[in-house]
């Protein structure tokens, strides 16, 4: 049976009057918010979200808001033509929500290919009338990525709301290799009462066990190999502390030990609780290993669930 492309939508008043009719007609919408280039993990995402609906949008968005002006927004890789192939060869997407531009940056040029960023480098204030309205879920951004990233989960929360907002879906997918977004999220849509059921999938990890990420392009081939040692890490890590290892400062030595000596470098490596994120020094109950690190010029993450 042919496979039939989804319909894009740019425009914001369209998504919205899309996404009404299909409610009107009793579907059950579901979200998979992406920032493109598709790999695995997204289509294990949206085959996710075929269990929980009747329709789906993926919106393919590079959100400006989570980027601070040293990060690398301009390098972020892009291929929408290629999205769009990946997306009807997995049918069951319905819509392609691939809007321009999502804020008002006031007098900025936003002019480009591939969503139009420009001149823009970031959306941290302009000053005038520029965009200032920012959601953010104040304790749980502050540990691990966002003691680096300071604007990121701000730009996240924020995105993700105008996103809720325009899609109206009732359940949206996020993939748990980025732990600390998909509880930010989770917090945000519980604190905020928004109606929508938000469910995490689990990391899609490459034959060798590389977390997939849309980063990992970027990668030579020797920092490739050398970041194999973060998923070795993290799996000695688990084994032992499921094993009875319950002193979390030898876990994570061992583990920040293993992935420097491949050559990464360390932004940071805690074992926090699953729903709160807090630190903990031994494990009594579910916990997640969370580690970002450094290859190269390319920052990876990748996080481990560890039952007590």
């Amino acid at each position: 049976m042919a496979k039939t492309e989804p319909r894009i939508i740019t425009d914001k008043t369209q998504m919205r009057k899309w996404s009404r009719a299909m409610r009107a007609g009793g579907k059950v919408i579901a979200l998979v918010p992406t920032m493109g280039y598709l790999h695995e993990g997204h289509i294990s995402l949206i085959n996710e979200a075929k269990k929980h609906s009747d329709v789906i949008v993926v919106s393919i968005y590079v959100n400006p808001g989570q980027f601070a002006p040293t990060e690398d927004l301009a390098t972020y890789p892009s291929d929408f033509h290629g999205d769009l192939k990946k997306l009807v060869e997995v049918g069951g997407v319905d819509a392609v929500f691939h809007p321009h531009n999502l804020y008002d940056y006031e007098n900025v040029n936003l002019s480009g290919e591939n969503g139009g960023v420009g001149a823009v480098v970031s959306c941290v204030e302009q000053g005038g009338f520029g965009h200032e309205s920012w959601v953010r879920v104040e304790k749980l951004e502050k540990g691990m990525c966002g003691r680096s990233r300071p604007v990121f989960f701000r730009g996240v929360a924020t995105v993700v709301t105008k996103l809720f907002n325009i899609v109206e879906p009732d359940v949206a997918i996020f993939g748990k290799k980025d732990y600390q977004q998909w509880r930010i999220i989770r917090r945000m849509v519980r604190d905020l009462d928004f109606g929508i059921e938000v469910i995490g999938s689990d990391i899609v990890r490459e034959c060798d066990g590389l977390a997939m990420s849309s980063r990992n392009v970027r990668l030579s081939p020797e920092d490739r190999e050398k970041a194999l040692s973060i998923n070795r890490a993290l799996l000695r890590a688990k084994t032992a502390a499921e094993g009875g290892q319950s002193n979390c400062r030898e876990l994570i030595t061992s583990v920040t030990q293993a992935v420097s000596e491949a050559g990464g470098k360390v932004d940071y490596a805690e074992i926090v609780d699953q729903e709160s994120l807090t630190a903990v020094e031994e494990i009594k109950s579910p916990a997640v290993f969370c580690i970002a690190a450094w290859f190269g010029k390319v920052r990876l993450i990748d996080n481990m669930e560890i039952s007590s």
